[in-house]
């Protein structure tokens, strides 16, 4: 029997397939009060620097009242992460995946063909099974930092819903950093408070 949420899902698969062939930006299906999140990526999703109930993933459950599993792992690289999500997607069966993932990539200087492949089997991953994807950009290492190039390439090929500058915005700001690559809890609090309203821009909450 299809559920309420089933139809929620066909409805945010389809608005997606017609943002996407009209060059509209992105939305999101609402999610259902009972919904689960998955938050899936590296340290900046398990919240290195600071407790756990201080990452964002934390932090976002209790803005949205929603639950939001943590599924960072520390020093992963995106080969690493898309072995192990097909199976957490399959656990948790979350209505959103939150996709943070590539900063060590980009650190170790793997190839950013490769980078992209693998978040771009992800989110295939992830809508083969219903579930929508909104996507945070990474920045590549350096001075001034900025999202790297290929998540905006990414997001505009597959009208996933994108949050290109937090993590680089955070970054960037000293107040806001337990040490080099890693926020501190106010700068995971930003995170979770800009994930949190575009949310609600993309019309999940």
């Amino acid at each position: 029997m299809i559920t309420k949420n089933d139809y929620s899902r066909i409805l945010g698969l389809l608005l997606v397939v017609c943002i996407t062939g009209c060059g509209s930006d992105a939305t999101l299906a609402p999610l259902a009060s009972n919904a689960t999140i998955l938050a899936f990526g590296d340290s900046l999703t398990a919240g290195n620097g600071e407790g756990a109930e201080e990452s964002y993933p934390a932090q976002l459950s209790r803005l949205s009242n929603r639950t939001v599993i943590n599924a960072g792992i520390s020093g992963e690289e995106s080969r690493e992460g898309l072995a192990r999500l097909a199976s957490l997607l399959d656990q948790h069966n979350p209505e959103l995946l939150i996709l943070c993932h590539g900063g060590n990539d980009l650190l170790r200087k793997r190839p950013v063909s490769q980078l992209e492949s693998n978040l771009r089997e992800m989110i295939a991953l992830a809508r083969g099974r219903g579930i929508t994807v909104l996507m945070l950009g990474v920045p590549a290492p350096g001075i001034f930092l900025s999202s790297e190039e290929l998540y905006e390439t990414i997001a505009g090929d597959t009208g996933v819903a994108f949050i290109p500058e937090v993590i680089a915005d955070v970054l960037s700001k000293p107040s806001l950093k337990s040490d080099t690559v890693h926020p501190n809890a106010q700068g995971y609090t930003e995170i979770a408070s800009v994930i949190y309203q575009e949310l609600q821009k993309f019309s999940a909450l």
